[in-house]
């Protein structure tokens, strides 16, 4: 188990599990103060970490609050954070700025990975990965979960990643720096609101416990960095693929034409997507974290 940094503060909950040697699943902020409108985002985070315990691990919602990063935060801090109408969005290149400022802040897929590592958790869920951005050519978008991925030895479970991206060059950067990507019980690589984003996963594996011996067969191998998980979104909330694509091309239009650019750009196609939908989009993202969630205390605890 690393030593702990002074810079993180480890809930009782979470400390206790670690002492124990409990499974722990990691779970980003960036969902509840980002992906969601409130109060459903509070509603959601509540329900996603009890749906942890029910798997028979102990959930770690990470978040930097005042300057320090919080493994595990208490439902007040939680609420407060749900409630905050802007707060910063931490990736790799923030996090250091709001510890070192006293800053409030909400991590992303790649600062929560850093952040779990570093308390020494294996597993983390979330909705879906960033990764590169349609339109690279011209705006060299790229997420910096990517990158975490390849160095960051964390097991990612998601519903893939976000449809809304270039999802051929995406799968292409994971093959790249070696990240293992596997399907949950699929063939076909889900594309976060869709179960099929047309591509095939690269691995498929159909048991939490296959997917613990993968991951211990990595570390034994002392490889870099993590592995993703694709779960698909539950059968019947899914937005079919070519529905969805057509919502996606629109919504990014709007986004180019108002001028919206770097961090901004995920959360306003979030919410250009959920006016075009109708809400649908909202109730597709709630049920694909839940799965997420459920599959990663089930990995976590085959790998405890």
């Amino acid at each position: 188990m690393p030593e702990l940094s002074p810079d993180l503060v480890l809930s009782d909950e979470v400390a206790a599990a670690r002492e124990a040697g409990r499974p722990i699943v990691a779970l980003e902020s960036t969902i509840v103060t980002h992906g969601m409108p409130h109060p459903r985002n509070l509603e959601t985070a509540a329900r996603v970490e009890a749906i942890v315990r029910a798997a028979g691990a102990t959930p770690a919602t990470i978040a930097v609050i005042a300057g320090r990063i919080h493994v595990g935060i208490s439902p007040e801090a939680l609420a407060a954070l749900a409630a905050k109408p802007k707060i910063l969005k931490l990736s790799r290149a923030d996090l250091p700025f709001a510890v070192a400022t006293g800053a409030d802040g909400a991590t992303t897929v790649a600062a929560t990975m850093i952040c779990a590592a570093r308390a020494g958790i294996r597993v983390f869920a979330t909705g879906g990965i960033g990764g590169v951005h349609r339109g690279v050519e011209e705006t060299m978008d790229v997420s910096a979960d990517l990158e975490e991925l390849a160095r960051t030895p964390v097991c990612v479970v998601c519903a893939g990643a976000k449809a809304i991206l270039d999802l051929p060059r995406t799968l292409e950067a994971l093959e790249t720096r070696g990240v293992p990507v596997v399907g949950y019980r699929t063939d076909a690589f889900p594309a976060f609101w869709s179960r099929d984003s047309g591509l095939p996963a690269p691995l498929r594996l159909d048991d939490p416990r296959a997917i613990a011996a993968l991951i211990r067969a990595k570390e034994r191998l002392a490889l870099d960095g993590g592995v993703l998980v694709a779960n698909p979104v539950p059968e019947p909330a899914e937005i079919p693929r070519a529905e969805i694509e057509a919502h996606i091309e629109a919504a990014i239009a709007q986004t180019r034409a108002a001028g919206v650019a770097a961090k901004d750009v995920t959360p306003a196609l979030l919410s250009r997507l959920l006016a075009l939908t109708e809400g649908r989009s909202l109730e597709t993202n709630v049920a694909l974290v839940e799965n997420n969630a459920r599959l990663a205390g089930e990995i976590a605890v085959a790998l405890g």
